[in-house]
This record gives structure tokens, sequence and C-alpha cells, in this order.
């Protein structure tokens, strides 16, 4: 269980597998660094890792993103080699996801930060082990939620469904994010953000573009958009953040 007086965290979820919050979790901390803050950052469980031995792509980035100098071992405690749902992926490799041991993790990671960003794997119903989903371990590092959703059609029903699921289960939230808007949005694209504002019970912080370049120029170009959006400071306020300056 976090201490009272633990540094600020934030847990990035995603409304399907390939929304990109890998990517916009990267993009916060990387924002958040240049603000001159203290940055942690942790992948508790990450699949389709082709050497288990070392962090996979997601949590290198994340580190990068960061400038983080902790333990591989604390900010990607569980690295699993099929491209599969965790409990599924861990059960054919024989490992044991251990929910205590995360929150260990977490506390280490979270020792001496002014924020820490922890990114989840999959969607929030994402089973770790068992019947323990994702959004299970939310609850137990206590950390309010980011969703992530995408721009294409489809959106509206998987952003609802994930903020109604986490309002049932009275998991915080911070609010939500749009991302990889295309330049030349369809119809289903460009309605998206209106829709969903009217519609959700949560905050539209953001509409993301589609960037192009290398992953470490993507995640630069993102963190721009991050630092533009007019809604920042309810982000802020939300992480008890108030006082950083604007850019």
């Amino acid at each position: 269980m976090p201490a009272e007086n633990a540094c600020p965290g934030l847990f990035v979820t995603g409304t399907d597998t390939g929304v990109g919050k890998t990517m916009v979790a990267a993009a916060l901390a990387r924002y958040y660094r240049q603000r001159g803050l203290k940055i942690g950052v942790m992948k508790p469980c990450e699949t389709g890792v082709n050497d288990p031995r070392q962090p996979g792509d997601d949590a290198r980035l994340l580190r990068w993103a960061a400038g983080s100098c902790d333990d591989d071992r604390a900010i990607a405690p569980y690295r699993l080699r099929e491209p599969l749902a965790p409990s599924l992926a861990a059960e054919r490799e024989g490992v044991i996801i251990d929910p205590a041991h995360i929150g260990d993790s977490f506390a280490a990671i979270r020792t001496g930060k002014d924020l820490v960003i922890v990114e989840g794997a999959g969607g929030l119903m994402v089973p770790l082990r068992g019947g323990y989903l994702m959004a299970d371990l939310v609850r137990e590092l206590r950390l309010p939620m980011l969703v992530v959703s995408r721009a294409s059609l489809g959106t509206i029903n998987h952003t609802l469904l994930t903020i109604f699921a986490a309002r049932a289960m009275e998991l915080p939230l911070t609010g939500f994010m749009i991302n990889r808007m295309p330049t030349m949005p369809d119809l289903a694209e460009q309605e998206a953000p209106h829709q969903l504002a009217s519609l959700a019970s949560a905050d539209l912080l953001g509409v993301l573009p589609e960037v192009a370049g290398s992953t470490e120029e993507q995640v630069d170009r993102l963190a721009d958009a991050i630092g533009a959006l007019p809604t920042l400071s309810w982000l802020n306020n939300s992480l008890g953040l108030s006082g950083l300056p604007h850019p």
C-alpha cells in the first residue's frame, strides 16, 4: 500500500490493445521530465518480450522518456515472451504473477520521485492471474487512471465501456485522451471527440495527433502536443501539480 506522503502517480490504461498507450505514457513522462520533475516509470507486466532477461520495448521506451536510473527489475518486474494476455502468457511459461511483488517494485520506483507513471497491459479488464484483473492492480496501487482511446470507428463503445467499468469499480479517473487523430480524419474520427465528450462521465483531456518519425521522435512530438493542451491544467490539478509552470 502506498505511503500517505508518497508522490503523485498516474496509471495509464487503454480501451484496447494497440491504441498507443505506451506512446502516451512515455510522452507524459517526457513532458514532465522536461518541466524539471523527477519521474518514475513502470510497466508491471509486459508480454511479447523477445528476451525476458531484458526489459521489453515498452519498458525501455518509458525508461528513456523519463531519464530513469531505476533498476530494470523494478521498472519491469514481469516480462513474458508470448504476445498474449499476461495470465495466459505467464501460465504457459510457468510464471506466477504476484501483485505483492508488483506493489513492492512500485514502492521502490516511487521513492524520491515527483511523479510516477505506470502503464498497464492491454485494457482494464485484462487478467493478470486467475480472477485478478488489471483493474484490481489499479485499486491496490491507489492510482488515478488516464484512459487512452483511439479515434477510429468503434471508439465510442470501447471508451464508454472502459469508463463505465472504472466507475462501477469505483476507480478514480483523471480523464481520457484520444490518440492518433489523423491529419485528414474521416467522418467517424471527426465526430468522435464531440460524441465522447458529451457521453462520457469523465473529462476529455485532449486529442493527440498521429505523429511520424522514429519512436523517440514520436514521443517528443506527442510531449509537445501534451504541453499545448488547453486542458493540461486539469491533469496537473488532479495530480497535485497545480503549481507546475506552463510552457
